[in-house]
């Protein structure tokens, strides 16, 4: 199965659960973050240096990786998220080959390192897994927007208590997303979906790779 199919696939069933009501109060809110990202990064622009906690108990310096390789940067919403964890599933599958093509891979979320760590060893994933708190990095993306009053209640409900996982006071995401770094920083692949349902499959950024890798060669 392609990660879509999964996505789809879950996506059925907790339609099933959830019923009409929620269903179209999540696509209003979806439809709502439209305008934000159309205005995320895009490719051509620099990628932001920042240096953001780890699940490992270090540091991660992001310019330093792409200063050294390419890069895969996949943002996620939280270890609580099951449509995050089939996209970390997935690029966990496709690590041999991002990493044969001489490039890196970290994924990134709001959450704190301690839970970052959790979401790591529960899909048994070895790359860095980065801590973005208080979102210095998702709002430089142009990324992170404010939930609203709805799906607040709806997360609350839910037992999503964002706050605490985030370790700030603040009830905000980052809309999903996937850039793909060349050496040096600048963006060649931007991926930002308001709809947390969509991603983008690993194949694409493996393809932008060996673009990057065939444009060097020649």
């Amino acid at each position: 199965m392609t990660l879509q199919s999964e996505l789809d696939a879950f996506k059925a069933s907790w339609l099933e659960r959830v019923g009409a009501e929620t269903a179209k109060m999540i696509e209003d809110d979806n439809l709502a973050l439209k305008a934000l990202a159309a205005r995320a990064l895009k490719a051509g622009a620099m990628f932001p240096a920042v240096n953001l906690p780890n699940q490992k108990g270090g540091m991660t310096d992001l310019a330093a990786l792409v200063a050294e390789r390419p890069v895969v940067v996949t943002f996620y919403r939280g270890g609580w998220c099951p449509y995050c964890n089939l996209e970390l599933r997935a690029f966990q599958k496709a690590l041999p080959q991002i990493e044969g093509m001489g490039a890196w891979l970290v994924a990134i979320s709001p959450e704190t390192p301690d839970n970052s760590l959790s979401t790591a060893e529960k899909n048994a994933l070895a790359f860095d897994v980065l801590s973005d708190s208080e979102g210095r990095l998702a709002d430089a993306l142009g990324i992170r927007f404010e939930l609203s009053d709805a799906v607040r209640a709806y997360f609350i409900k839910a037992g999503h208590d964002l706050p605490a996982r985030n370790g700030d006071d603040k009830w905000s995401l980052p809309m999903p997303a996937t850039y793909v770094v060349e050496r040096g920083g600048r963006v060649t692949l931007a991926h930002v979906d308001p709809d947390y349902r969509q991603r983008l499959d690993p194949s694409a950024a493996l393809a932008a790779l060996r673009d990057l890798a065939g444009s060097k060669a020649a």
